[in-house]
């Protein structure tokens, strides 16, 4: 299967934004710190014999820890990865969690980013790069928004009382600094799971930092706490920690047609796929490319007899964490007006895919339209909430 790295570029200028870690270039990870004065030895040792766990973390290829020669509280470090994913299966499992735990009494604030390599200059004296891997193919093109999701789950038996505080909630103040505010958050429930998918602009730990502080949400985050299987205490900086890295759902990819005709109306649906155990990374890969396909009109475009018709997929985002895949879409047309494309398969090949590497219950046959519709009504969550910024 392609890997949107190898996805045919178009040759006009390019027509859709596209955000995606599930690309086979290399990895460059950045990771700035506060480190609190004093703890400059012990957090030397902390990251010492990190060093020396992650070296045999599959996909890891070098570390280098850097202290800035201007404020010493500021410190640096970067590594390399083999491509994104690998490093976001480890950043996002509990053995990276236990990791990092001895540099949390070291460093006040943090701040982590990811980029794929584009190019780079031999050594010097060297006319050819030695590379450990594939560079990234071609800038890809971006909007200014951050998109991330957090999932947790409650209670059985609690469903419709966590709804009704998740639904009633007052948004909280938008702008968070001169440059990071909070554009749309948009909340879903599907059984006792629970995914709040945000977009921001600017510095997204800033924003959910700063969310989490509001008094609305406060109030929200207090009201549900009895109701949560897992429980937190926001209160507590390392119980915090611990529940926005085990709760994240992060973005792997994000694509949306450039200049979108007019529709009447946008419906926004999140979809999450009943992912066999091990293949969550593949589902992931398999309905961004079929999202690709669609948008750049080679799956999209004329779907009915020789009719051609506007594609209805106007933007797909895809969240995961090892199975569990979230796709958020937003169509011009009902989810169940063109089922292959709402379900993220463009024709019967995908959709056998597809069918391989999900649970697919008795009577949603995929190669259907029918199969599909209630494949489709078996994902789709139920919507709490969707709340806007005024200017965006």
């Amino acid at each position: 299967m392609s890997t949107l790295s190898q996805a045919p570029q178009p040759t006009t200028t390019p027509t859709m934004t596209m955000q995606s870690t599930l690309t086979d270039s290399r990895l460059r990870v950045v990771l700035l710190l506060d480190v609190r004065s004093g703890a400059e030895e012990r957090f030397l040792r902390a990251y010492d014999e990190l060093c020396h766990q992650v070296a045999s973390v599959p996909g890891h290829l070098s570390d280098q820890l850097c202290q800035s020669i201007e404020d010493p509280c500021k410190w640096l470090i970067t590594s390399e990865w083999e491509s994104a994913p690998p490093f976001l299966a480890w950043v996002d499992s509990a053995e990276h969690r236990e990791m990092v735990k001895p540099l949390h009494g070291c460093v006040e604030d943090t701040r982590s980013l990811r980029f794929g390599i584009l190019r780079e200059m031999p050594p010097r004296g060297e006319h050819t790069t030695r590379t450990r891997g594939r560079l990234q193919a071609a800038p890809r093109t971006g909007d200014g928004v951050i998109r991330h999701a957090l999932a947790f789950t409650v209670k059985p038996g609690s469903e419709a009382d966590v709804a009704a505080i998740l639904a009633g909630y007052s948004s909280p103040e938008s702008r968070v600094d001169d440059t990071t505010r909070l554009c749309r958050t948009s909340l879903f429930m599907s059984g006792n799971r629970v995914v709040r998918a945000v977009e921001v602009k600017g510095d997204l730990m800033t924003a959910l930092r700063h969310v989490a502080m509001q008094p609305e949400v406060r109030a929200v985050e207090d009201a549900i706490n009895p109701y949560l299987e897992v429980s937190r205490d926001m209160d507590d900086p390392d119980s915090a920690r611990e529940y926005f890295m085990s709760a994240a759902l992060p973005l792997v990819a994000h694509l949306s047609a450039n200049g979108t005709p007019q529709v009447t109306a946008i419906r926004r649906h999140a979809l999450i796929y009943p992912v066999k155990r091990g293949c969550g990374t593949a589902v992931a890969r398999l309905l961004a490319r079929q999202d690709e396909l669609a948008l750049i009109g080679t799956a999209g475009g004329a779907r009915k007899g020789s009719e051609t018709t506007p594609c209805p997929l106007l933007s797909s985002t895809i969240f995961q964490h090892q199975d569990t895949v979230v796709r958020l879409v937003d169509l011009g047309a009902p989810l169940d007006r063109d089922p292959a494309l709402a379900a993220g398969v463009g024709g019967q090949r995908a959709a056998a895919v597809l069918s391989r590497l999900v649970d697919v219950p008795t009577g949603r046959d995929l190669s259907s339209e029918d199969g599909l519709r209630r494949f489709l009504a078996d994902c789709d969550m139920v919507p709490l909430t969707d709340r806007r910024a005024a200017d965006y």
